[in-house]
Order: C-alpha cells, then structure tokens, then sequence
C-alpha cells in the first residue's frame, strides 16, 4: 500500500472508530455501559471497610460523595479529623502540631455523562478525580523567609 492508500484507509476507518468509542446512550443503558467500560478498560480499587472512624496517628472518617453526572455517581472519601497528629507523650494522647494531618490521594477514573447534540442522549467520556483514601501524618514544609531587600 502506498501513502495516498493508507490516508484514504484512515480516512474510512477513523470516523467509524470514534463514533464507536464515543457513541451516544440512552438514560436506560447509560448505567451498564459504563460500569462495563469501567469494569473493562480501568480496574477500579475496591471501596474500604466503612468504619465510623478510623483512630491513627492520624485520624479520619469516610464520607459518602454524590456527583449525579458521574459513574459511579456515589463513592467515599477520607476526611481529616485533626490538622496536627495524634501521639502518645508521658502517657498522654496529644494532638503534635510538629506534624500535620494530610489525606492520602489516589486518581480513580469516573465515566462523566456529556449531553449529546440530540439533547435526549448522553456521551461517556472517562475523566481522572483525585480521591481521599486515608490520612497520614506529615512533616510541614519549612518555608525559608523572603531574602530582606534594603
């Protein structure tokens, strides 16, 4: 095949391709397309045992997230319940703000549901949300102070 062939072959097979890929979907068979593709193409990490709250060095809890135009439109988060750490000095439990509290972050990848030019259907495109999956303690970023200018 020479050049001309194969531009005209991507020309045919290009349109075809994406209007696969990035086809419109009716209400009903939005929710199983999607945690097909999901199930397919990103393997997902499974939600964490849900305690109330979990007692660290760095304490949290998990929240429930609801974003309608997502799936999976519901997830949980962690939330930081302290901004020092928890630790144990001369047998006390106290909150040391020599650390910080900072969640730990994970990218999870959401189908969003776009609404396509017919206004009655909806297009999935895949999109990266940075999710809180625990807390941990930190040391703060020493931030030198501004040169003094005379």
């Amino acid at each position: 095949m020479d050049l001309k062939q194969v531009l005209i072959f991507v020309l045919f097979i290009l349109p075809a391709w994406t209007s696969k890929m990035f086809r419109c979907y009716s209400d009903t068979e939005l929710k199983e397309v999607a945690n097909r593709k999901l199930r397919r193409h990103y393997i997902q990490a499974t939600e964490p045992a849900r305690p109330k709250l979990q007692l660290t060095e760095s304490s949290f809890f998990y929240r429930t997230l609801i974003k309608e135009d997502h799936f999976p439109s519901e997830y949980v988060t962690a939330q930081c319940l302290c901004s020092g750490c928890i630790q144990l000095k001369n047998n006390e439990v106290i909150e040391d703000y020599d650390y910080n509290s900072a969640p730990i972050v994970q990218n999870k990848v959401f189908y969003k549901k776009k609404l396509c030019d017919d206004k009655k259907t909806y297009r999935l495109r895949p999109v990266n949300v940075e999710v809180a999956v625990g807390c941990t303690c930190v040391r703060p970023q020493k931030v030198s102070s501004p040169a003094v200018c005379s």
